[in-house]
């Protein structure tokens, strides 16, 4: 509970990565102050529990029950006991919440609530695929709609990508629709003498894409002793000069348990923004690169969907698509988390 502006500035005073849109003042902390006691009020009157992703600006990360990536989330979804879900993040994100609670009303308050990856494929598209390639196991990244899950085998996350892919028994793969990623995959594949034929649709992500070694080189000239963290949906040529790859979660635990002189995460800066103000005493440098879709999300919105929500705020599935996704969706936890064999090796 925020109980005032000057709480709402101490806890953001410390953000300096992210541009005009990341720097508190205490003026702009007094201007969204009553957005919060408004968006606090409704959470409690209307019984609405409010999830965040960390790429959102770090107010909205505030006012939110849960903050973490799109999985993390949607399991939070799951185990919520509130009649309505408001997600703060990208559509995508949203239906995968609705897919796994479909009893409660799902909502999603920005205003531009696309993803480049995401809507870089349809489940036409998948269809079309899956005939051309008949023989290839279909993966999909969990940054895809329910539409393009429900016609394929298998869904991975950024977090257990690598371990799903050496899982599946076939040796023919489509990964989808992470061009990078699937780059990723390959060389993964190369280092660990794993036998796979990787096909892979020719989408990314703009936020990650824009990264290079240049940038990487640069930040490592600047400050000695840098620890750099990369995401998996940057360029393989940025991932071989991490000290550390992996999803925003387990970004996030590599910086809770290492102490360095300085950190460049090398993903959207929301991420950065976040951790700079839960560890106040670590320092995070680099350029900001913001997702103007979840950059879309502002404090208004969340209030003004959770008083009075349209039609087009509420997440609606087509229900032929949701037993094939809860499928998918399912082989993901067999892949990810198989039987114990009992041998004890």
């Amino acid at each position: 509970m925020i109980e005032s502006a000057e709480a709402l500035y101490r806890q953001l005073e410390g953000v300096k990565l992210g541009g005009g849109t990341c720097l508190f003042t205490r003026d702009k902390c007094e201007q969204m102050f009553p957005y919060i006691t408004q968006i606090q009020d409704l959470k409690q009157s209307t019984n609405t529990v409010i999830l965040a992703h960390s790429y959102v600006s770090p107010e909205l990360q505030l006012v939110a029950d849960f903050t973490g990536d799109s999985f993390e989330l949607s399991k939070w979804a799951k185990q919520t006991t509130a009649d309505r879900i408001v997600f703060v993040a990208v559509r995508f994100m949203a239906e995968t919440a609705k897919l796994l609670n479909p009893s409660k009303e799902v909502l999603i308050p920005g205003r531009l609530t696309g993803c480049t990856l995401a809507d870089g494929i349809t489940g036409d598209q998948v269809d079309a695929l899956r005939a051309q390639y008949p023989q290839a196991t279909f993966v999909c990244y969990i940054n895809t709609s329910v539409a393009v899950k429900a016609r394929c085998d298998v869904c991975v996350t950024s977090s257990n990508v690598m371990a799903i892919i050496e899982a599946i028994p076939n040796d023919t793969i489509y990964f989808l629709p992470d061009r990078l990623m699937a780059q990723n995959i390959i060389q993964h594949c190369r280092d660990h003498h794993i036998s796979k034929t990787i096909h892979y649709w020719d989408g990314s992500c703009y936020v990650h894409e824009e990264y290079d070694p240049d940038m990487i080189a640069y930040i490592r000239r600047e400050y000695p002793g840098v620890q750099v963290a990369v995401h998996p949906e940057c360029a393989p040529s940025v991932v071989a000069l991490a000290d550390f790859v992996g999803s925003t979660s387990q970004m996030i635990r590599f910086v809770a348990d290492t102490d360095a002189p300085y950190y460049f995460l090398v993903t959207e800066c929301g991420l950065s923004s976040r951790l700079q103000c839960s560890y106040p005493h670590k320092v995070f440098v680099g350029t900001c690169t913001m997702c103007r879709y979840m950059k879309s999300n502002t404090l208004m919105d969340v209030a003004r969907v959770m008083a009075t929500p349209l039609e087009c705020d509420r997440v609606v599935l087509d229900e032929a698509d949701i037993e094939p996704a809860h499928r998918c969706l399912a082989a993901m936890f067999h892949y990810a988390n198989p039987p114990h064999s009992g041998g004890g090796q």
